[in-house]
């Protein structure tokens, strides 16, 4: 892991080639062939996704603005510090520890994800960072900080850092309190691979990053740390990214997005994810997080729409529900009626949840992202059964 850090660094420093990160033993797809001049000058990594299409998309992200990423996040943060990595390096929060570190204090401590992330392997990676010598910082999922919440050994970890970012998927309100309760800095991130990461902390922009909602309510981002396009994919670059008049790069999200009063930014959901409930509109994201804060025993929520042939689609839920502690009383699985009653008059009656399914955990697409149409095709057959 450690031996790729002096490729980044030439690659960052401008003397060497761009990196195109991918896991491990898989069946790594060949990037697209282009002329090299037009590629940008300081091309320094391509990163892919599959994104909610599943269709590759190649990130081009320059030197420069990976520079603007790490100088905004320490410039927020308490400065260069020691990170400990506990995410894929092949995606870009995994990426971005790899970075930060480069430009930073020193290498990052590597957890070992062998066998798959777990609270003991964290605990033991966490036992040997440096705490002290300099700002200890950590990135996270949120089904990551939701497991190490559960286990005193890693919570008791987690508090000693300075911060511990989490992004890649919204952290609800309940997760970020539980968070804040057991002493852990939490810096709940926004932002995606096309603007190097997280680029909006607890709401607000890094220094330099702009945000702006366009007419259609998607959220535009803004600034050094957008990425040049897709590589060898005009026509989705010019469908997201363009340049203005003064030379700032934009990149237009296909999140739903809103600007309070104090210049706060909240993600209301995506505009893929929109159900059409009898010719109303309903965000998942709300309901998600009704469900999770106010329906007891709810650790998490993902919220789809699934064919209805009265409404269109039906409002659908799929809930993990909260451990049960040992030698604890058991509580009452919730169920659709207590769900409708518990949150009638706090949503919308459009949005009250029509069918409601408990899982054990929630398939994946990629780092902290639930797999939507997944669980939309398991709640569709649970809706069948009636």
């Amino acid at each position: 892991m450690l031996e790729v850090l002096p490729r980044l660094r030439a690659a960052l420093d401008g003397t060497g080639p761009a990196l195109a990160p991918y896991a491990a033993g898989s069946i790594h797809a060949p990037l697209p062939d282009v002329d090299p001049a037009g590629l940008p000058a300081d091309l320094a990594l391509v990163v892919s996704t599959s994104g909610s299409t599943g269709l590759p998309k190649h990130t081009m992200l320059s030197a420069a603005a990976l520079h603007a990423s790490v100088h905004g996040t320490h410039e927020v943060l308490a400065g260069p510090g020691r990170w400990l990595l506990a995410l894929p390096p092949y995606h870009v929060a995994g990426i971005q520890v790899l970075v930060r570190s480069v430009l930073g204090a020193g290498p990052p401590v590597v957890m070992d994800l062998t066998h798959g992330f777990t609270a003991r392997g964290f605990v033991q990676a966490a036992q040997s960072m440096p705490f002290g010598d300099h700002p200890a910082y950590l990135s996270l999922v949120p089904t990551q900080l939701t497991r190490l919440l559960g286990h005193p050994g890693a919570t008791a970890a987690l508090a000693r850092f300075d911060a511990v970012l989490c992004g890649g998927a919204a952290t609800s309100p309940g997760l970020s309190d539980r968070a804040l309760a057991e002493g852990v800095p939490l810096v709940a991130t926004y932002g995606m691979t096309e603007t190097c990461g997280g680029c909006v902390y607890d709401g607000s922009p890094l220094p330099d990053v702009q945000v702006h909602i366009d007419n259609d309510r998607h959220v535009v981002l803004g600034g050094p740390t957008v990425a040049h396009g897709y590589l060898a994919d005009p026509a989705r670059t010019a469908d997201h990214f363009h340049t203005d008049a003064d030379g700032v790069r934009w990149f237009r999200t296909d999140d739903l997005g809103q600007i309070d009063d104090d210049g706060q930014l909240h993600i209301t959901g995506r505009a893929d994810d929109l159900i059409n409930t009898g010719g109303v509109k309903v965000a998942p994201g709300p309901v998600e997080d009704a469900l999770v804060r106010y329906l007891p025993g709810v650790r998490d929520a993902v919220v789809v729409g699934i064919p209805s042939a009265r409404w269109g689609q039906a409002v659908a839920a799929a809930i993990v529900l909260e451990s049960i502690s040992p030698g604890g009383s058991d509580r009452p699985t919730p169920t659709l009626q207590d769900a409708r009653a518990m949150l009638r008059g706090l949503l919308p009656d459009a949005a009250l949840p029509q069918i409601l399914h408990v899982v054990h955990a929630f398939p994946m697409r990629g780092p902290g992202k639930p797999d939507r149409a997944a669980l939309a095709a398991l709640l569709a057959e649970v809706a069948a059964r009636g």
